[in-house]
């Protein structure tokens, strides 16, 4: 037996014995992962790729039957986006996307779906997942927005790292665990306009004081691998910047994974971006900024020996690839288990009773009421008949979102089984059978989101007027979502949407808006005409059902929302941690001030804030402030709310956001009890990115807010000092 087979040696040694065994060839074709849908076979038996994407099941048998039984017997790594859930697998538990999860404000959550996702995708011949997303997203034209968990550094880099820690677990070999990759690395939502991979305008500094911080988490985590992004910072694409990949991840941050391009992005070097005119020159551009693992581009094959041929590139650097490479495939043992797939009696925990009732709590903590006018929660005993209407009201795929079979970049064409899925018509109908059918569920569509076809819209008045009520469940529709050329220019509810609503509400009846959307959307006109709001996102499976439960009082609602919702798109940007502008921050024709902020959610509840305290007045390097704050549910029911801490760093070297989400805490708080939440705010974590172009605490005046959102008028405000920073 080889010594890299021996499972009892350390890693090192085993990829110390290995790489001298492979040719050129089989080391230039290790750094490939091709798409397993674009002759998989062939490329094999030509090119010995290390790894594939977008397959399942036989098809990742078959090719690692044929890896296993190969000269050396390298296996094969497979790859897949399950972004939010196992998503292309037919039956399996889909959950609320990132966006979605990330109002819950409970990393919790994210590892949960973490790791029933890695339980579901073990058996099905996949070992990789492309996920999470670690972009902020600032414009919410871009189309990638859902994908994210919103746009603040702090409870991105929570989320994310939960959802590394779900997947991986704490032992990579365990047969539930699999491979994290952390994307889009780095700066990618910062687009021109919103349209997917353009190039932003941003500084070195700029990138990373925010981009980089939750990045950095994760790499220090030791997630597996990371996905370079598209677009280009400074002129130069991410796939040939150096600075990025090789002197910030890999040598400042100490990252111990590999690294994998985006889709082609060897060749969008090429095509797209035109920095060269030919394949050799784009693979020393990319291995000389220290790439890995190279995605979907085969012309990476004789690019690479061609490069080499002619001295671009050095077959040290080659080895330095494979050795990353090599070595996660022996942490994650699939040397000893290549995790084939397995006979579908052994698969009954795919979309399990226990996975699926997780899914769903994680959609009742989520979702997120923005408005209420004292017309929920409904009481089933005073109504006879509830309309419902809207394009969204009765569709799976508006409801699960992007990335799920049935999206456009879904790896087969079929949709989950439509018995697994509960839409809000489904979920209202339940609440009316559990009531003893004591009140009549109507429903129709009304109108098309992807059109202005129009021609229901007056029998859903017709429909509403001869209710006690109307819900309407309108939002976005896949045609808008997604990467490529799903940037939308309007921000407004789209095809006959805005029509119907007007007319729902001259009807004269309650009008209840429930939210099914990719991402934040204008809706001044709702917010001034509904009685009440709530915004779902897209909440996964059985998030009709969760909906149901909240607009009848069963669930008690609790999310706050990690973006910020703007009253015009002529507003953009609206985030809350703007830096401050010295001729006002306002426009002379409306004011900046977002529909909905960072951090809003009402709930059932109600509470009060008083009695901020923090419990020194200075504070020094290596030490911690503790801060208290008393909470009083005043409202008629138990309820939860998110405890929100924000810092205003008073005057700093570099201009600096005035707010920034330091902690936050979710705590649970009985009808008429006061809970005094205690905080802390560690001294590391007032650090700037300076002129030293470093991370430093500078000395001076900082000050606390406390409370339910970013708005102003919702925080509590204490100042203390640091000193001798």
């Amino acid at each position: 037996m080889y010594p890299y087979k021996n499972p009892a040696l350390p890693v090192h040694e085993r990829v110390s014995d290995l790489l001298p065994r492979m040719t050129i060839e089989e080391k230039v074709g290790e750094m490939m992962q091709l798409d397993g849908r674009e002759n998989a076979e062939e490329y094999y038996r030509t090119m010995k790729p290390g790894s594939y994407l977008q397959i399942l099941d036989k098809d990742t048998e078959k090719l690692q039957k044929m890896a296993l039984g190969s000269r050396l017997g390298i296996p094969l790594l497979f790859g897949i986006d399950a972004i939010h859930g196992h998503s292309f697998y037919k039956g399996a538990t889909m959950f609320p996307s990132q966006l979605a999860l990330s109002c819950s404000w409970d990393p919790s959550l994210a590892e949960t779906m973490g790791r029933i996702t890695a339980k579901e995708m073990n058996g099905t011949g996949v070992h990789l997942s492309f996920s999470p997303v670690f972009c902020m997203a600032r414009d919410l034209r871009w189309g990638r927005v859902g994908e994210t968990s919103g746009e603040d550094q702090l409870l991105i880099g929570d989320m994310g790292c939960a959802i590394i820690k779900g997947y991986q677990g704490p032992d990579l070999k365990s047969p539930e665990s699999i491979l994290a990759c952390a994307k889009h690395f780095a700066a990618y939502s910062e687009t021109h306009g919103g349209r997917d991979a353009t190039e932003g305008d941003t500084s070195r500094r700029r990138i990373e004081s925010f981009f980089l911080p939750a990045f950095e988490r994760a790499a220090k985590m030791k997630c597996a691998t990371f996905m370079i992004a598209y677009q280009a910072l400074d002129g130069v694409p991410c796939t040939a910047n150096r600075w990025l990949i090789t002197e910030k991840l890999k040598k400042e941050w100490g990252f111990e994974g590999f690294t994998i391009t985006d889709y082609k992005n060897l060749t969008h070097l090429i095509n797209f971006q035109k920095v060269t005119d030919n394949i050799a020159d784009a693979v020393a551009m990319a291995v000389n900024a220290g790439n890995d693992m190279f995605m979907a581009d085969p012309e990476f094959f004789h690019g690479a020996l061609e490069a080499l041929k002619q001295g671009k590139i050095k077959e040290l650097q080659i080895d330095a690839a494979c050795e990353r490479i090599l070595a996660m495939k022996f942490k994650f043992g699939l040397f000893e288990d290549p995790r084939l797939p397995v006979s579908e009696d052994r698969r009954l925990h795919i979309g399990c009773r226990e996975h699926r009732e997780a899914s769903l709590n994680a959609a009742r903590e989520s979702i997120v009421m923005l408005k209420n006018g004292g017309i929920l929660p409904l009481n089933s005993a005073k109504i006879k008949k509830i309309a419902v209407v809207g394009p969204n009201a009765d569709n799976p795929m508006g409801q699960m979102g992007d990335w799920t079979l049935g999206s456009g970049q879904a790896v087969r064409g079929d949709q989950h089984p439509r018995e697994l899925v509960v839409t809000v018509l489904d979920g209202l109908k339940r609440v009316a059978a559990e009531e003893g059918s004591s009140f009549e569920v109507t429903y129709i569509k009304g109108c098309n989101a992807e059109n202005d076809d129009e021609g229901q819209i007056a029998e859903a008045v017709d429909l509403a007027k001869g209710a006690d009520l109307c819900i309407a469940v309108v939002g976005d529709d896949l045609f808008a979502v997604g990467e490529w050329n799903k940037a939308t220019a309007k921000l407004e509810l789209l095809g006959g949407q805005q029509k119907l609503l007007a007319e729902l509400k001259a009807a004269g009846k309650p009008l209840i808006v429930v939210l099914l959307n990719s991402k934040p959307l204008v809706l001044t006109s709702v917010a001034e005409n509904a009685d009440a709001i709530l915004e779902a996102f897209n909440p996964g499976m059985l998030g009709g059902q969760a909906i149901a439960e909240i607009l009848f009082g069963k669930i008690n609602p609790c999310g706050k929302l990690s973006i910020s919702f703007p009253k015009h798109v002529g507003q953009l940007p609206v985030w809350y941690n703007q830096h401050p502008g010295q001729h006002g921050t306002t426009y002379c024709d409306m004011d900046q001030s977002p529909l909905f902020a960072f951090g809003e959610g009402l709930s059932y509840s109600k509470f009060r804030y008083s009695n901020l305290k923090i419990h020194s007045s200075e504070l020094k390097h290596g030490e911690t402030l503790k801060v208290t704050v008393d909470v009083e549910n005043t409202g008629s029911r138990d309820g939860v709310e998110v405890v929100q801490l924000y810092i205003d760093d008073k005057f700093t070297s570099r201009t600096w956001p005035h707010k920034m989400l330091k902690t936050y805490k979710k705590v649970a708080i009985p009808v008429g009890k006061v809970v005094t939440v205690e905080m802390s705010v560690d001294f590391d974590s007032l650090a700037l990115f300076t002129l030293n172009d470093k991370w430093e605490v500078e000395p001076g005046e900082f000050e606390i807010m406390v409370g339910p959102s970013s708005r102003d008028k919702d925080l509590l405000r204490a100042c203390f000092k640091v000193k001798n920073a």
